[in-house]
This record gives structure tokens, sequence and C-alpha cells, in this order.
């Protein structure tokens, strides 16, 4: 077989345990129908339910299947941040392991990949019918708007948690140093600030409601460390403005 592709799936997952068996199966029924090598790293972030023993029988079973654990709660942007450094193949795709994402919606994907001349393209998806619950969507647009009003991030869909992206690219950027709600915003944000990227891919992915587990999106400890993390960033990126006045001076 010719393997055109390496893919490393990151999938975050804290207490998903009624969801990521499914998630990882459907990953690995999509992935081995495809000329591709590929791992599946599941971040287990402290999770208080059977995710981590479900991950490790499934990882007894197929060593393509990875698991990185958190012992500890760390929050979103850390569990992302273990698996994004820990991956081994050429490009990275993300989704969550709560089962709201089809990741057959890669087909549309890898063209992309496939066609960059520079191995730079970065591909994102954006939730083309959001499925969440009236409250959850609309804390979401909130903080959507307040993303790009205090960030400049010029994109349609943030969070989606569907992105396709170069390890060396992600390699680029690092540190990422948000470790919770405010990762993918630093992520794009960086993104937008390297000159050798090629301009981002946006494409519509199916977005399904949530049948098991509670999502922690709207915790309002997740929300004020998010802007904990936008006011630390934020004062950042005027620092590295200043030095970059002063240099041009």
């Amino acid at each position: 077989m010719n393997h055109s592709l390496s893919l490393s799936v990151v999938i975050p997952a804290y207490n998903e345990a009624e969801n990521i068996g499914r998630v990882i199966a459907n990953a690995v029924d999509y992935l081995s129908d495809r000329p591709m090598q590929y791992e599946i790293i599941v971040v287990n972030d402290g999770s208080i339910d059977a995710t981590k023993a479900i991950v490790m029988k499934l990882a007894s079973q197929n060593s393509r299947i990875r698991l990185i654990n958190h012992p500890h709660n760390l929050g979103y942007g850390s569990a992302l941040r273990s698996g994004f450094d820990q991956a081994l193949h050429e490009y990275i795709f993300l989704t969550d392991g709560d089962g709201q994402f089809a990741i057959s919606d890669l087909d549309s994907f890898l063209p992309y990949i496939q066609n960059s001349q520079h191995h730079s393209q970065v591909v994102i998806g954006y939730r083309a019918k959001r499925a969440d619950v009236f409250v959850r969507s609309l804390n979401a647009w909130l903080y959507h708007i307040f993303i790009q009003w205090v960030l400049g991030i010029k994109v349609r869909d943030i969070d989606c948690a569907f992105k396709l992206f170069p390890r060396s690219i992600y390699q680029a950027i690092r540190p990422i140093k948000s470790d919770g709600a405010l990762f993918s915003a630093e992520f794009l944000l960086k993104l937008q600030q390297l000159p050798m990227l090629e301009p981002i891919i946006e494409l519509p992915v199916r977005h399904f409601p949530r049948k098991f587990g509670v999502a922690t999106g709207a915790n309002i400890k997740v929300i004020l460390k998010m802007f904990w993390e936008c006011w630390q960033l934020k004062q950042e990126c005027r620092d590295h403005i200043a030095i970059a006045d002063v240099v041009k001076t």
C-alpha cells in the first residue's frame, strides 16, 4: 500500500466514557480504509469516570491507539498541548471525544493538504449548523464576538474542534501557553502571524447533538480562566508589537 499521508489524530477527553469508544471506533474504521499511516492519540484529562480504562483496553488491542493520561484535570488547552507535542506524524488532526463531529468530513479537507506545494496548508472546520442547546450556542456566539474584538482573529468558528494542519506548523508557533478554553484562539492568532503560512482554508462540517455526558464549556471556572488567559495573551501581543517597533527604529 502506498502511504501518501501520515496523520496523528488527537482526541481530548474529559469524562467521555459513554462516547469515547464510539469516537475511536469510527476513527479507526475511517482511517483504516484509506492509504495512510496514522495514530490515534487520546488525551484523558483527569477523567473521574471510566474514560481511561476504556482507552487503555482499546490501546491494548490496537497499537495505533495511544493514551496520554493526565492524573488530574488540567484543562482543554493542556490536553491539546499534550497531544500535539507527542504527535509523531506529518499532519495533526484535532477532533473532540464527545461524538459531535463525523471524522468522514475529513474527505473534503484532505485534497487541500495533498495539493499543498509547501506543506504549510492549514484547513479548519466551521459548524454549518450548530447542534448545541440555545444557552450554549448563545454563550459561544458571545465568546466568538469577544475574541474577534480583543484579538482580531478573523475566522468563522474559532473553537470548532475539527482542524487539520502540518505538525511542522504547530512546532513553528510553539509554545501555546493557554491551558484552558483560549487555546484554540491563541493557536489561530499565532498562525495568522506566520509569514510562510498559506491562507487558512475554512470548510463547513456537520455538528451533531451531544448524546451522552455533560459539556464543561459553560463552567464558571472555565469562563473566568478564559478571561484571565485572554488578558495575558493580549498583553503578550502588545509587548511583541512594542519590541518590534523598537527594533524598526
